[in-house]
């Protein structure tokens, strides 16, 4: 069977820039950090004290009051992400739609992690009798892709894949098979993540992963830069409305990108480390390329994983240099995370938003805070400072994961 052609018809995304795509991007074009002080909760004994939280959220008319004020965030994020996706796709009306042929793939690497540590102080401090009924549906992470499924009546393929950081691009990968292999004519996928409660900073604080420049929050995302100290927690969602080619045509739909192809792969390594010479990853991109049928010289920009870790950021600029070879100087390549932080599950999510819409915009966003660049990517063009024209025709979306998960997705621009 030949593999039916897959497009991206709308996003959608919940940021600490907002709710709203068009501004998303604006933001990012300008340069902005995203990054502020932590105010959930009280933090002054913590040694990192910023996070990269949503702002400007708002459920009114993508979810129940009743509901809004029950679910965790992870839930929220996920079902107003997927709305204005679908309203981005021309899809505000569903009726024409043939609902058993759309699926939802929407998935989280933490899950529900407010409801679940709330929960835990109930049963300890008040006893499990006063524990919310809804507890164990709202912290599972296939919810919040249920719940969209069951607010839209989609009974297509659903279900949640965690891969820590790679959720997003995973589930995007696997929502695209579906499409290609006849399954699904429509699929909403991407991730979501909710993580900035006190035992999820504690968490990333024990393993000595974050930064600590409390000082100057927005210059502490430094990817590739010698003074980085870990990454920048972040939050959010990132969803792409993902259809095949001629069903998209038939209802006039707007076509922002064609999915090209994507891969997944393990390090089989360690448990947080990436292999440091990037082998596996380098080997990822190279079969997402292979399976949308172009070839590394094809590539003019990557948005890169790059976290601003140590081991990390390194690991993804070696896999590139191998793969690429020569034309690794002609390629432009980004860190969206040095201004929204770390989004962990989501992250995959909105860096795939983020390619698509440097495909459409043909302007690439700059990678901030590059004031003393690593050795290795002298001489790389990393859009350092400011934005840039550019002409994308093909690109690269890179998410990497603890347990040494790879995903690479490949975009391209559409042309009949």
């Amino acid at each position: 069977m030949n593999k039916r052609r897959v497009v991206v018809t709308g996003v959608g995304i919940v940021s600490c820039f907002g709710s709203d795509v068009d501004k998303f991007y604006d933001s990012l074009l300008k340069g902005e950090s995203g990054i502020g002080p932590l105010t959930q909760f009280p933090c002054e004994e913590y040694p990192t004290r910023f996070v990269g939280s949503v702002q400007g959220f708002d459920t009114e008319g993508y979810l129940d009051k009743k509901q809004a004020r029950r679910v965790d965030p992870v839930i929220s994020y996920a079902i107003v992400a997927g709305k204005k996706a679908l309203e981005n796709a021309n899809l505000k009306d569903l009726s024409s739609l043939d609902k058993s042929r759309c699926g939802v793939l929407v998935s989280s690497g933490m899950g529900g992690m407010k409801v679940f540590s709330e929960g835990v102080e109930t049963v300890v401090t008040k006893g499990f009798k006063r524990l919310t009924p809804f507890f164990v549906p709202f912290i599972i992470s296939n919810m919040p892709g249920a719940l969209l499924a069951i607010d839209l009546g989609f009974t297509g393929p659903n279900y949640s894949i965690s891969t820590a950081c790679a959720t997003g691009s995973h589930s995007i990968v696997a929502a695209a098979k579906h499409i290609e292999n006849g399954e699904a004519d429509l699929m909403i996928c991407g991730g979501s993540e909710a993580p900035i409660v006190p035992v999820g900073l504690a968490g990333f604080v024990a393993c000595k992963a974050l930064s600590e420049r409390n000082e100057e929050p927005k210059k502490a995302s430094r990817p590739w830069d010698k003074g980085r100290d870990g990454f920048v927690m972040g939050e959010g969602c990132g969803i792409l409305i993902l259809e095949e080619l001629e069903h998209a045509l038939k209802r006039n739909a707007p076509i922002l990108a064609e999915y090209l192809g994507g891969a997944v792969s393990c390090d089989a390594h360690h448990m947080t480390d990436p292999i440091s010479e990037g082998t596996v990853v380098g080997k990822t991109m190279e079969m997402a390329l292979a399976k949308g049928g172009v070839v590394p010289e094809d590539v003019d920009y990557i948005n890169a994983h790059a976290t601003s870790t140590l081991v990390g950021d390194m690991c993804e600029i070696r896999a590139i240099k191998n793969l690429f070879k020569d034309h690794t100087k002609h390629l432009k390549i980004n860190a969206t995370k040095s201004m929204i932080g770390h989004c962990l599950g989501a992250a995959g999510g909105l860096e795939a938003v983020v390619t698509v819409k440097a495909i459409q915009m043909q302007k690439l966003h700059p990678t901030i805070n590059l004031e003393n660049p690593e050795d290795e990517v002298v001489g790389l063009n990393l859009v350092p400072s400011v934005a840039q024209d550019c002409r994308v025709n093909v690109a690269i979306s890179n998410s990497f994961g603890f347990g040494g998960h790879n995903a690479s997705l490949v975009f391209g621009a559409y042309s009949k």
